[in-house]
């Protein structure tokens, strides 16, 4: 099977989960997925972030994690309510807002994990990335979203499909059939992935296993573990077999790794 480019070179790999905001970052007002955080995973030597995407009332796609201003700047508004000149005043002193557009222009040696957060985002995400899918991995908990956003990529142009890992039920079906022993299933659910991005548990529910990773691995899948923060864990999945690590430490991660 042929390696998607975004998953070159060889793994491990660690994932900036929303760009890197270090402890000092924080004091100076600094928030995920700001432009600030992506540049400061950037500037950590982190090759991959991972980020959301919501569409504004304007119609521009930005990178946001929460469907709402209320956790990252006290205002209860939604995204898609807020028009893109009121929400980069809101994000000036938090690090600034950041679109997608710019992202992939800003960054250009940066690989992005997209994860497709808002209906309206999908078809304006694929059409966005199509210039960059070699570098840009699309993922989302709902598997239409993703299907959504990687056929407008492909229909806007794109040279190859984004490379791409899929939603939750996809991702039930496939734990399910492992723990079945269901080999020929599982190969199915696998098939037309590039990664297999996963917690490590799912409530009392353990999802990442040798097996699961063994199989992945036959089928030509990574797979990518969120969110290891800690780096006994990181440790621990990587010596299990895991490719990629997305983390909030990113350059923490990036010591493990390079410790190895």
């Amino acid at each position: 099977m042929t390696r998607h480019p975004y998953l070159s070179p060889a793994p491990p790999r660690v994932l900036a989960h929303r760009g890197l905001v270090t402890a000092h970052d924080a004091t100076l007002g600094v928030v995920e997925n700001s432009f600030a955080a992506v540049a400061g995973a950037h500037a950590a030597g982190v090759e991959y972030v991972e980020s959301d995407c919501h569409l504004t009332a304007d119609g521009v796609v930005v990178l946001f994690h929460d469907d709402d201003l209320d956790r990252v700047a006290g205002d209860p508004r939604k995204i898609s309510d807020v028009r893109l000149p009121e929400l980069e005043e809101l994000m000036a002193d938090r690090g600034g807002l950041v679109t997608l557009p710019q992202a992939l222009e800003a960054f250009p040696d940066v690989r992005f994990n997209l994860d497709v957060k808002a209906e309206a985002a999908a078809e304006p995400v694929g059409r966005l990335i199509a210039p960059h899918a070699a570098r840009v991995l699309v993922t989302s908990f709902s598997d239409d979203r993703r299907r959504v956003a990687l056929a407008a990529a492909v229909t806007a142009g794109a040279s190859l499909p984004p490379a791409t890992s899929p939603g939750s039920a996809t991702v039930g079906r496939l734990v399910a059939a492992q723990a079945l022993g269901l080999r020929r299933r599982v190969e199915r659910l696998l098939g037309g992935l590039d990664a297999l991005q996963i917690p490590e548990r799912q409530g009392p529910i353990r999802v990442v296993t040798r097996g699961l990773v063994r199989a992945a691995h036959a089928a030509g899948v990574e797979v990518h573990v969120w969110t290891v923060n800690d780096p006994a864990d990181m440790e621990r999945l990587l010596d299990l077999g895991v490719d990629g690590l997305v983390t909030d430490h990113a350059d923490l991660a990036l010591a493990v790794v390079n410790g190895r």
